[in-house]
């Protein structure tokens, strides 16, 4: 792989759009592909601005050949819907990094992306798309990745950028604590209200029920967490800026579908498949639900 291989960002959300910026930041700007064409990408952070020049592609046949690494930041609720921009940017020498939530990134994208290893991430930092469509970066970012080979590839492109990149031997844990954080965002969508929310006792108190729910499945799964991780979640949002938000809570107040089966479905599903019983489960799984896909 060269020094400066090519790239390619495929949604340029909150996420999409923190990556491109930190890449362009240190000349390796990537080729933007989505849905909607814009002029260029804005990332706000604690020092300043990075603007990245565009165009955003939204033609797919705009691509001529595949490139060497594809960050992928579409959600998951989009990823069939990406089916013509993977099949274009991807083939088996292609490295495809998953910005996603959840933890079957490899299965959903493998079907879609012409034979290219699928790599899947944890994203460690909060953005949030503005109402100016510029991002706003509210910490630093930091991915980890599986300690395999493909992955070093990964942190070569972001060696010398602001964001950092992590490989760790027991990425499993990891992503499934990452998960269990994002499960219990879900309670932000049926109260609708941002961090804050954690404050309240019963809250807490219910956050810190499920979430022992789900480290029960998560352990079945092959995940190594303490006792502790519950607390340690809740505690983390008990520390969080009150007007935190989540990319789940932004979609159910814009009307969009969520994400719903790939962060809370998920336990369900493997709870049953487990033989373990799932109460919390499954009250707040078909409430995400219908709130995505209704009907009403």
């Amino acid at each position: 792989m060269s020094d400066h291989p090519a790239i390619a960002l495929l949604g340029p959300g909150a996420i999409g759009t923190t990556i491109a910026a930190v890449l362009h930041e240190v000349h390796c700007t990537p080729v933007l592909c989505g849905r909607t064409a814009h002029p260029r990408l804005i990332l706000r952070h604690d020092d300043g601005e990075i603007i990245v020049p565009g165009p955003v592609l939204s033609d797919p046949a705009t691509i001529d050949h595949p490139v060497n690494l594809v960050f992928v930041a579409v959600k998951t609720t989009q990823v069939a819907d990406s089916a013509a921009w993977l099949n274009t940017l991807c083939n088996e020498n292609t490295i495809v990094c998953a910005l996603q939530n959840g933890v079957e990134q490899q299965s959903l994208l493998e079907p879609y992306v012409n034979g290219a290893t699928v790599l899947p991430s944890v994203v460690w930092f909060p953005a949030q798309r503005e109402a100016d469509a510029s991002v706003w970066l509210r910490a630093t970012p930091r991915l980890t990745l599986p300690d395999v080979p493909q992955a070093r590839r990964v942190a070569q492109a972001l060696s010398d950028t602001r964001c950092a990149v992590e490989l760790s031997e027991d990425f499993v844990s990891i992503a499934w604590r990452k998960l269990l954080q994002n499960a219990v965002a879900g309670l932000m969508v049926l109260a609708n209200r941002r961090a804050g929310m954690f404050s309240r006792a019963d809250i807490t108190g219910l956050a810190l029920v499920y979430l022992r729910e789900c480290l029960a499945v998560a352990r079945a799964e092959g995940a190594v967490l303490s006792d502790a991780v519950p607390q340690e979640i809740v505690d983390g949002f008990h520390r969080a800026p009150a007007d935190l938000g989540t990319s789940i809570l932004a979609d159910r107040q814009a009307n969009r579908p969520l994400e719903w089966d790939i962060r809370n479905g998920v336990i369900q599903r493997c709870g049953r498949s487990k033989g373990i019983a799932t109460p919390i489960s499954d009250v707040l799984v078909p409430l995400l639900a219908a709130g995505s896909e209704g009907p009403g």
